[in-house]
This record gives C-alpha cells, sequence and structure tokens, in this order.
C-alpha cells in the first residue's frame, strides 16, 4: 500500500471495455510522482488517500473484473505531508 494525495478527476471519454464507468483520480506522490488510480470510494480532490497495487486492485474494486492496477481503497483522515 501506498499514501498519495489526490490532485484532479480524470475524464475519459473512450476506454477499454474491462474499464466499465470506473472513477478515475490523478495522484500524486510524496516525492512528486503522478499516477492514476480507480476510485470506488468517491475521494475529492486534495484528501490523502491509500492505495492497493497489482492484483489486490482488482481485489479492492467492487467489480472485480474491472481492469486496474491501483485503486484507492480508503480516505486518510490525519496525515501530516513530511
Amino acid at each position: 500500500m501506498q499514501v498519495w494525495r489526490v490532485v484532479d478527476d480524470l475524464v475519459c471519454t473512450r476506454r477499454v471495455p474491462g474499464m466499465s464507468s470506473a472513477s478515475l483520480r490523478v495522484l500524486k506522490g510524496q516525492k512528486g510522482e503522478i499516477s492514476v488510480a480507480t476510485d470506488p470510494v468517491g475521494v475529492p480532490p486534495g484528501k490523502w488517500v491509500f492505495t492497493a497495487a497489482g492484483t489486490a486492485a482488482r481485489m479492492a474494486m467492487p467489480d472485480r473484473t474491472v481492469v486496474t492496477d491501483l485503486t484507492i481503497c480508503g480516505i486518510i483522515d490525519g496525515w501530516e505531508e513530511e
């Protein structure tokens, strides 16, 4: 699991069938790296979250057939950036 900050929503009008209608968020890591994750939680921009990657990311989605390798698993209530 990793800790990220949600930067923005990501809207894609054309997707592969395996993505269905999963919500996507742009994430920024503590070292400045950028990534995209599926969001079954409904996190607004600016919040800190923890994620699951790889096979665990698919298991964290309500629909386990969604093609993803990074999923937001929860919102962190109190996190101070180092």
